[in-house]
């Protein structure tokens, strides 16, 4: 009788942990295979109009999505929803438009590859301030060389990824004054190789898309490092992004290679660097990227990507049910 109950305990324990397993594995692979589809037929542009090459993205807190293009009117603003233009403007100050921010008074940041510097501009186009010394490159207080990427902090502090020339990520106060500054060429942990992309969470922890290295690294506000994430599946970012929620969206845009065989999508991570979401290929078609370049979320958590060179378009992608 005793060897029988023995038996049964073991059994039922058995059971249960296995109930308990298959329940926790099933959790896990929901939370990590989340999908994503293309919403097709957004934007809306207007008639006989067509964006150019499309280097940035970011949402204000009207859900009004920022792109910026190398075309006329290089800045243009849609309607989340309806995907409708409702704003153009830019082409009296913005040379070679890169990377686009968008802060948390609704103020919208560009980096300009051509002019080496870096904008703040109102929501709706006023500029009112502006880094780095037009024309002229350097590698010191005054001057960035092909600056590619801004992230701003609640206190208007802002990191400047410096970038394409430069191998270094540089942080000012709010009124655009020299702070600090860390990184250079190399493979090593702090160091960098085309700096392309930037953000920042809730905590001020600094994730940095160190393109040419293949990985994003985490560091603290004031240049520490903390660690890297770098896995097949997240590929070679090219852009990074914050969303309000809590997770960090990766453009993966690839080896840029003009013919196959290549690789591009579109990654969300949790804040320990962990996939839960990889879409996209690469291509033309809708839902594919051609050099994907940016990424932005908005507060409803679409996803939009925008494609450079040869794609020349931006792509709002909302959850699959």
């Amino acid at each position: 009788m005793k060897t029988y109950i023995n038996i049964h305990s073991n059994f039922s324990y058995f059971l249960n942990a296995l109930a308990f397993n298959i329940i926790l594995i099933t959790v896990v692979m929901s939370a990590h295979h989340e999908t994503y589809k293309v919403v097709h037929g957004w934007p809306q542009l207007p008639e006989n109009d067509a964006l150019d090459q499309v280097t940035g993205v970011g949402v204000d807190s009207r859900n009004r999505v920022f792109i910026s293009h190398r075309g006329a009117n290089p800045i243009r603003a849609f309607e989340a929803e309806s995907g409708k233009q409702v704003a153009a403007w830019g082409h009296a100050v913005i040379n070679s438009p890169h990377g686009l921010e968008v802060d948390r008074e609704d103020n919208i940041w560009i980096t300009d590859t051509g002019n080496h510097q870096v904008y703040k501009f109102s929501n709706e186009g006023k500029l009112l301030m502006t880094v780095g010394t037009k024309g002229e490159t350097g590698a010191d207080k005054e001057h960035f060389k092909r600056p590619t990427s801004v992230a701003v902090l609640p206190s208007g502090e802002f990191y400047v990824a410096d970038g394409y020339g430069n191998s270094r990520v540089v942080k000012f106060d709010k009124n655009g004054e020299y702070l600090l500054e860390w990184g250079q060429k190399g493979e090593g942990p702090g160091d960098f190789n085309t700096v392309h992309g930037i953000t920042v969470d809730e905590k001020g922890k600094v994730y940095v898309a160190d393109r040419s290295n293949n990985r994003i690294q985490v560091f603290e506000g004031n240049g520490r490092f903390i660690t890297q994430w770098q896995s097949e599946k997240i590929g070679r970012p090219w852009s990074v992004a914050y969303g309000s929620d809590g997770y960090i969206y990766v453009a993966d845009g690839g080896d840029v290679n003009d013919t196959p065989p290549e690789r591009n999508g579109a990654v969300k991570l949790d804040l320990n660097g962990q996939v839960i979401a990889r879409w996209g290929s690469f291509g033309s078609y809708d839902g594919q990227f051609y050099w994907a370049h940016d990424i932005g979320v908005d507060k409803d958590g679409a996803v939009y990507v925008v494609d450079v060179h040869h794609g020349m378009r931006v792509q709002k992608f909302v959850r699959s049910q």
